[in-house]
Formats: structure tokens, C-alpha cells, sequence
């Protein structure tokens, strides 16, 4: 990633727990290929906890992003309140274990936490991107259930039946 912004520096880092603070902005994306955001800031604070065998890291991130809404193709800032929670264990390699575990070789003298903090930011986007004026309306005409279909089916006018007969 980038030039070391979302770098902490672990080797020297007394057992206990520490606190860290890194601006986000649109240039942090740009670091991104293909990024699903280009617009946003605000801060992210890393409450690292470290002991031996262990560095347990929960990530505050605090801001907005610029979304496109899938409804009217207009943009809006979505507002960020996220915390998660990522481990870290000392091994041999590199190796991401689960979703929250990290295996880093022992000797490893900077934990560079950006794109751990550009997925936070990507999960934190909602599968359907709707504009704030659009918040608890309804989809019109876009979602039948099986039952609405039935009726439907029932209610055509006779002579599509009739059509239907013949495509058989």
C-alpha cells in the first residue's frame, strides 16, 4: 500500500495497548485498483492490544463515502460508524486465517493496516445503495410475491389464453 500512512510500527511496541489515528480521504482510495469508492474521509482509530503470542486490533472508523444510489443514479454521502475487530498471531508467513485472523511472521517490523481499513470501508456499504430521500419507500411494481403472480395469472383477459394454446 501507499507510503507507510497505515503503517504501525509493531517491533518495538511494549506489550499492553495502544491507540493510533489515521485520517482517510478521497487520495486513499485512489491507492485502491479499481476501487469501489473514489470520494470520502474521515478517522480511523486503531486500539491495538498486544501481548506475546498476540495483537488483537478493533478498527473505530468515523466519516462518510460518495455512493452512486441504484435508484436515480444520483450521488450522496453515506455516513460511517463501523467497528471491527481483527487478530493477529506471530508464525513463520503471512497467511490470512479467517475473516478476523492474521498469522505474520515473528520478525515483522510494520503492520500496514490500510487495506484492512479499505475493506472495513467497502463492507460497510449496503448491497442496495438507495439515496437518503428513498429511506423506507417501498420498490413499486419490482417485487411480486408467488401469490400476486397466481392472481395475476387468473385475471388475464381470455384471449391470451387462447394464444397460449397455440405456443403449446
Amino acid at each position: 500500500m501507499g507510503k507507510g500512512v497505515f503503517d504501525i510500527d509493531i517491533f518495538k511496541l511494549a506489550d499492553g495497548k495502544h491507540i493510533f489515528a489515521f485520517d482517510f480521504d478521497s487520495s486513499f482510495f485512489a491507492l485502491f485498483e479499481e476501487s469501489v469508492v473514489a470520494n470520502g474521509n474521515g478517522l480511523v482509530r486503531v486500539e491495538l492490544d498486544k501481548t506475546p503470542a498476540l495483537m488483537t486490533l478493533t478498527f473505530h472508523l468515523d466519516g462518510e463515502i460518495e455512493l452512486i444510489c441504484d435508484r436515480s443514479l444520483d450521488t450522496f454521502m453515506l455516513p460511517l460508524h463501523e467497528v471491527n475487530e481483527i487478530r493477529v498471531k506471530y508464525g513463520d508467513h503471512w497467511e490470512e486465517l479467517s475473516d478476523d485472523l492474521l498469522l505474520i511472521p515473528a520478525d515483522t517490523q510494520r503492520l500496514d493496516v490500510g487495506q484492512l481499513v479499505y475493506e472495513f470501508i467497502t463492507l460497510a456499504i449496503p448491497m442496495k445503495k438507495l439515496h437518503p430521500r428513498f429511506a423506507g419507500a417501498e420498490e413499486e411494481g419490482l417485487v411480486f410475491t408467488s401469490a400476486e403472480n397466481e392472481a395475476s395469472d387468473t385475471a388475464i383477459d381470455p384471449r391470451w389464453n387462447e394464444l397460449k394454446k397455440l405456443k403449446k
